[in-house]
């Protein structure tokens, strides 16, 4: 995912630029400082206090001059009207967030409020038109048969959440300026790897299968995760 929004932000930005960046769900902290050690100027917004805690953590290991870049608000990220101003980032991160957004409309809409004009809203979802990937290919075909059926599946964590579908976020980002520029798959051949499953050896390779696919049809409309991005007008 962060190779695919490289390639968004070198595509939208010029070269050297300097980005104010919102990340509105930072959780650990992953693409905060991955881009604050880019030279960019990062604001994070986290409601779970042991993810700031754990983000403030990250945070302290880092350089000076990268900790000067990483702002951290504790907060809800449907009230980022509260805490900033309209138009004042070029880059939007929500990654993993609207699946536990009952009603998500109105938290993309106000994310998008927060762009510039120009600038870019990264969203990272539960693809919702494949659901039943996950229990079929792990051999659970009453499970797949369900999930045909739904936008509701129960996550790693055992939490009851929902997934969105593609046309209906393309429906969304259209109505609040912010249509969809490009979109991606993420995890298309890796759903099924436990999280604290060793690193194979031939990483690179699998990361460019996953890339590959994430950019290519029909392999990327049946991948766990979706990455949108859409461009404020």
């Amino acid at each position: 995912m962060a190779r695919q929004l490289d390639e968004q932000i070198a595509g939208r930005f010029p070269v050297g630029r300097r980005l104010r960046v919102l990340d509105v769900g930072i959780g650990q902290g992953t693409q905060a400082l991955r881009l604050a050690r880019l030279g960019h100027q990062v604001t994070g917004v986290e409601q779970d206090p042991v993810m700031v805690a754990a983000a403030r953590e990250a945070l302290a290991r880092e350089p000076e001059g990268i900790r000067e870049r990483v702002r951290l608000v504790q907060g809800d990220g449907r009230d980022t009207g509260v805490h900033f101003l309209p138009g004042s980032f070029d880059l939007v991160l929500c990654h993993g967030v609207l699946m536990y957004v009952e009603e998500p409309d109105p938290l993309v809409a106000g994310l998008a409020r927060m762009l510039a004009p120009g600038g870019l809203l990264s969203l990272l979802v539960r693809n919702g038109d494949a659901l039943a990937m996950r229990p079929g290919l792990a051999g659970d075909p009453a499970g797949a048969l369900a999930a045909f059926d739904t936008t509701a599946y129960t996550n790693r964590l055992g939490l009851n959440v929902r997934a969105d579908r593609l046309s209906e976020l393309t429906a969304t980002l259209a109505g609040i300026a912010a249509p969809l520029h490009a979109w991606y798959g993420v995890r298309v051949f890796t759903d099924l790897a436990a999280d604290d499953a060793p690193l194979p050896d031939d990483l690179e390779t699998l990361l460019a299968a996953e890339e590959r696919a994430g950019r290519t049809d029909p392999y990327r409309g049946v991948a766990a995760l979706l990455h949108l991005c859409g461009v404020r007008g």
